[in-house]
């Protein structure tokens, strides 16, 4: 049992470790091709503008997604906060792991516009500047998740004493 806990948090410590080093790999590999002047088909113009679109909607998406859930914790704490409620201990708690969840939807959102820019006639440098950024925005995304999950398992363990002492 014990070394199954320490094998946990080897892995939690190596992961993030590798996705960093990872990171820096692919940010410091740069492709110099002699990239010719290429001829592209009308079909391939159209996909172009048609993808850079469908990636500027989802970067409106995420913008919309992200936008809302800060308004709607500003809301919810102004709430918490001036409200007579004994539940205010744990006002700030309730609303980060709730704008933390949106965050990490807004950051899936962004790297789906990421990999829709890349999708048509990609060159090397594109694919490795889009390996650096889905890896940096996963990296953030791990941490973001862990972060929620901790909270959570802190609100889970506070709410049986508080209510105790009532």
């Amino acid at each position: 049992m014990k070394t199954e806990g320490s094998r946990n948090s080897l892995i939690t410590l190596l992961l993030p470790l590798a996705l960093i080093l990872g990171l820096v790999l692919l940010l410091s590999l740069n492709v110099e091709t002699g990239e010719e002047a290429r001829e592209t088909t009308p079909l391939e113009t159209w996909l172009k503008v048609i993808v850079g679109y469908l990636a500027a909607g989802t970067e409106i998406a995420a913008a919309v997604v992200i936008g809302t859930a800060v308004i709607r914790g500003i809301a919810a704490y102004l709430q918490l906060l001036f409200s007579r409620s004994k539940q205010h201990f744990d006002a700030t708690e309730v609303v980060r792991l709730q704008l933390g969840r949106v965050l990490a939807l807004g950051l899936e959102f962004t790297v789906a516009s990421d990999i829709l820019r890349t999708a048509v006639a990609p060159t090397r440098q594109d694919i490795l500047n889009l390996g650096a950024i889905v890896l940096l925005r996963t990296l953030l995304n791990y941490f973001l998740e862990r972060e929620i999950q901790q909270g959570e398992q802190r609100r889970l363990l506070e709410r049986p004493s508080i209510e105790n002492i009532r």
